[in-house]
């Protein structure tokens, strides 16, 4: 119920969410480049990204599911932002030139490199996910690596050419004022003194890292891995206000399956048959010893135990349609002791072996984690009672086979005789015990699979009885490990290659892992606040890793890139700094305010996945934002000899 309501609202989700958050996202725009109709082209490239990518998701016949459904959500973000970085660029250098061309000319080429390489970054980030075993998932970031890449194709040639489309007079009052330097707005203000801060406090900053890092690492040791369908609703939602209700006043919402399974017959058909034929030959009933000469025969048409039984049974039957009344019992008394032969291999007919399932399930009542258990002990058990008018005394498992047999028996001639089935393989070799719990925790249902296992470890099965699990619960849990491994393998592997194409674009060991600093950062603090907020590692918060991995990066080269540009200008980097801190960390900024502001629309979602997504790209861009404007120009001041080792042998 809850996994289908999702499944509905998500599409409303995506109706209204996704344009609010655009509607926010324009207005900012809007405040800081003071010219509405220019503002629109970032929101058609979003737009017609979103678009696209949706598109090809359904035309390549994949279905629109809960991650697919959040494809819009993690594009649209990074789709504005190389826009964003061309529109502040112009309105910053427009009023240098007063002219599109030229001034577009001049945007593109330095910023062509750095959108190029944070697209490629940003792609890498999200495709590494088809390296997860998790089919939806696959989809996921394949299609968002591909929307990503559209939205740098739309933005490298559409906004460049929406501005040439535009009259020359729309720009007369157009960019900053630069009569009164750089410092004539607030924002100008704010980043010339974090500037100065950067580089006088290097040595501060670098210390408050290593102690912002050193409380990250005990949030991240405290994460707790945990999934819940339910819980993707907001907690006053009518699906969690039912659960809540139902749990309290039941045994249990949630199914588990335990499956127990006999040991597997290994023993060789033919050394049955000789085990079959000498335990004929020690009975006392004639007919046995008579139709031991049959045995070889049958045992060439049989493919297994079960069809040799058969046979033989068939064979007792036809012959007693010839034998005389006086011979009749003496064979059907063969013909029941053949039976009974068959049910020695039948495991969940043997009495030691239901009253294991009873101590079974009584030990996991104690667990405060299962509401109730059924399973095919309580069958035997509960006809075993009405078989003697209902006393309670009889509420056992009954002594011997042969009464085990017969309360089956009696079951199965009632109205519903095809419900056995659901507890019992036909020929008893497998059994299903039913639980239900109150809880849908993937941490529950751990907990309750390590119960059963020190269950089995402590009281050994009889009989070589197995357990193993099914159930859309035990299914949770599986799904939820493999995306938590899956996750980290892909993670690693695209920081790795992250790392190489910054060391190939910077041409420099240093400078790339210079650009990694403010991504690891980023990750460590935001997966540190999950775990001091008590917030469950769940499917939103594993993919964010991808997300902080390619936003984190984009700010990074941006600066750095910009910063080399600049630095050649002059003679060390306190000079450059001034410059770095103008407009390059102006466009970097309005990129972190904007699209980290522009998502909050999310929070008034009742899913909370979507809840989760806004909140933390948010964070994520916010604090990669900082991250990058802090961290690395006081590494830069702290390691200035040797990033910048061969300008200043020169000079």
């Amino acid at each position: 119920m809850a996994q289908d309501t999702f499944g509905v609202e998500m599409f409303i989700q995506m109706a209204i969410s996704a344009p609010m958050a655009m509607l926010l996202i324009y207005l900012l725009m809007w405040y800081f480049f003071k010219k509405a109709s220019l503002v629109v082209s970032p929101m058609i490239v979003a737009m017609v990204s979103v678009i696209s990518t949706m598109g090809l998701l359904v035309i390549t016949g994949n279905t629109v599911h809960i991650m697919s459904s959040m494809i819009p959500i993690f594009i649209m973000p990074i789709a504005v932002l190389d826009a964003i970085h061309i529109l502040s660029d112009f309105y910053d250098r427009y009023p240098l030139y007063k002219d599109r061309k030229k001034t577009i000319q001049h945007v593109m080429k330095e910023l062509s490199a750095p959108m190029l390489y944070t697209t490629l970054t940003t792609a890498v980030g999200f495709a590494s996910l088809a390296l997860t075993p998790i089919p939806p998932v696959q989809t996921f970031g394949l299609f968002v690596a591909i929307g990503v890449v559209l939205a740098w194709f739309f933005t490298i040639t559409l906004i460049p050419a929406y501005i040439m489309l535009m009259p020359e007079e729309k720009f007369a009052d157009f960019g900053l004022d630069h009569s009164e330097g750089d410092n004539n707005s607030p924002l100008a203000k704010m980043l010339n003194g974090m500037g100065r801060f950067t580089y006088r406090g290097a040595k501060l900053i670098i210390l408050g890292v290593f102690v912002l890092a050193a409380v990250a690492w005990v949030g991240v040791n405290r994460i707790v891995i945990n999934d819940n369908p339910v819980k993707w609703f907001s907690p006053d939602h009518e699906i969690r206000v039912a659960d809540r209700a139902l749990n309290e006043r039941f045994a249990g919402t949630y199914m588990a399956y335990l499956t127990l399974e006999g040991a597997a017959d290994t023993e060789d058909l033919s050394l049955y048959a000789k085990g079959l034929t000498a335990n004929m030959q020690k009975q006392i009933l004639a007919p046995l010893q008579e139709m031991v000469g049959d045995v070889p025969a049958l045992l060439s048409q049989a493919e297994d135990r079960k069809e040799l039984i058969n046979l033989l049974s068939q064979k007792i039957e036809q012959r007693m349609e010839l034998v005389s009344d006086d011979d009749w019992d003496s064979w059907d008394d063969a013909l029941t002791w053949v039976g009974e032969y068959m049910a020695k291999g039948e495991t969940f007919k043997d009495p030691e072996v239901l009253l294991y399932m009873g101590q079974l399930q009584d030990y996991l009542q104690t667990t405060g984690l299962v509401g109730k258990s059924n399973s095919l002990s309580d069958v035997v058990k509960t006809v075993h009672r009405e078989l003697f008018m209902g006393e309670a005394a009889a509420y056992r498992i009954p002594d011997s086979r042969a009464a085990v047999a017969e309360t089956l028996i009696t079951y199965q001639n009632s109205h519903r005789p095809q419900d056995l089935w659901h507890f019992v393989t036909p020929d008893y070799k497998k059994t299903n015990m039913w639980l239900q719990l109150k809880s849908g925790d993937n941490r529950d249902m751990s907990a309750l699979m390590e119960k059963v296992d020190q269950f089995f470890q402590e009281n050994p099965a009889p009989k070589g009885i197995t357990h193993d699990w099914f159930g859309l619960t035990y299914i949770n849990v599986i799904w939820q490990d493999k995306m938590v491994s899956g996750m980290a393998n892909a993670f690693i592997g695209s920081f790795i290659i992250v790392l190489l194409m910054m060391m190939f674009l910077f041409r420099s060991v240093w400078w790339g892992i210079l650009a990694m600093i403010p991504l690891t950062f980023t990750i460590g603090m935001i997966y540190g606040i999950i775990g001091l907020i008590g917030k469950d590692y769940d499917m939103p918060v594993a993919v964010l890793s991808s997300l902080s991995l390619g936003l984190a990066v984009d700010y990074a080269i941006h600066f750095l890139a910009r910063s080399r540009e600049i630095r050649k200008q002059y003679p060390d980097w306190k000079t450059t700094t001034a410059a770095v801190f103008g407009e390059p960390a102006r466009a970097i900024t309005r990129n972190v305010i904007v699209v980290g502001i522009g998502f909050m629309p999310l929070l008034a979602a009742p899913l909370v996945p979507y809840k989760t997504v806004g909140v933390f790209i948010s964070a994520i861009l916010v604090l990669a934002g900082v991250a990058t404007l802090t961290i690395l120009p006081a590494l830069i001041r702290l390691f200035e000899g040797l990033l910048f080792k061969k300008k200043m042998e020169r000079t």
